[in-house]
């Protein structure tokens, strides 16, 4: 492509500067090459650009026109260019990030403080949604998900590790209903209910093989985390969240765990992709930096 662009660049150089030599200069070849260049141009479009005097060189009308044309067709491909240089580097450009909501407030910040001190020149567009977005269509470089393990076969996923689910209450709670010592036990007037479809969710309680399902939701369904453990540790009901959003709150005495010794099933950690051969450098560097970050907190389960 750079070499098919060769004779425009050459002939608007030398139409800028108004001279063969002075063009020829300004790109590092010889007069006689950059003259040769454009003759040839000439010929193939089978019109003169330039008129040539002694003095100066100047546009035909066909040459303005072509000019006029390919002018902002280069300027364009030199920053498309430029922009893609920069990409290339590893520590220098700009990443668009998706990322959950929940996830997002509780340690994006934190991660952003750490990413920007080790890497000052690249920038960040950090975007908040629990919804799975189409990666491709709405142009992210990546996307962080907690998730069900994925099925989506078009993108790259990488499981990072696997994240505990507790369900979580106010000690306020049990005030007014007999805490639960089983599944069977659970009200369901007080099960808050996640997901971002009309559907309630199912929490299934697994414990020695014996298996237990729970419909939440009959008082409350939400697609939002942060609202159903604020709404539980308000005393309104239990919740079903990932550990990492309720540790602080089980280690302040705010919310407990409720039956503790029965499992709920992991959700995953991963970043996903759009479809690349390999993995830019700057999202190689933030894939690196962000499972080394994610490593030291509370609530993920990285193997040891």
């Amino acid at each position: 492509m750079q070499q098919d662009l060769k004779p425009i660049r050459v002939f608007l150089e030398v139409a800028r500067l108004q001279g063969f030599a002075a063009a020829a200069k300004s790109l590092g070849m010889t007069a006689a090459s950059a003259t040769r260049i454009v003759a040839r141009l000439e010929e193939e479009f089978g019109q003169q650009l330039l008129l040539r005097t002694t003095r100066q060189v100047s546009l035909t009308s066909t040459g303005a026109l072509v000019a006029a044309r390919y002018k902002p067709i280069l300027e364009a491909f030199d920053q498309v260019k430029r922009d893609l240089d920069r990409e290339m580097q590893p520590h220098r450009g700009r990443l668009s990030i998706n990322a959950p909501m929940a996830f997002g407030l509780r340690l994006m910040p934190g991660l952003i403080d750490s990413f920007k001190l080790a890497y000052p020149n690249i920038d960040l567009n950090i975007r908040l949604t629990d919804r799975l977005v189409d990666i491709v269509a709405e142009v992210s470089d990546l996307s962080i998900r907690v998730s069900e393990p994925p099925t989506d076969k078009s993108t790259i996923w990488r499981k990072l590790c696997e994240i505990p689910m507790r369900a979580v209450a106010a000690p306020s709670l049990f005030d007014r209903y007999p805490r639960p010592q089983t599944p069977e036990d659970l009200d369901p007037k007080i099960c808050l209910s996640y997901g971002d479809t009309p559907d309630r969710e199912v929490w299934r309680f697994e414990k020695a093989g014996a298996k237990r399902l729970v419909t939440a939701g009959q008082s409350l369904h939400s697609n939002n985390g942060d609202l159903l453990y604020r709404v539980a540790r308000k005393g309104l009901g239990i919740a079903v969240l990932p550990e990492f959003h309720v540790a602080e709150g089980v280690a302040r005495g705010e919310v407990d765990v409720i039956l503790p010794d029965w499992d709920l099933p992991s959700l995953w950690l991963s970043l996903y992709y759009p479809p690349y051969e390999a993995l830019p450098p700057l999202v190689a560097t933030f894939t690196e930096f962000f499972e080394a970050y994610l490593a030291d907190e509370t609530g993920f389960a990285f193997d040891s």
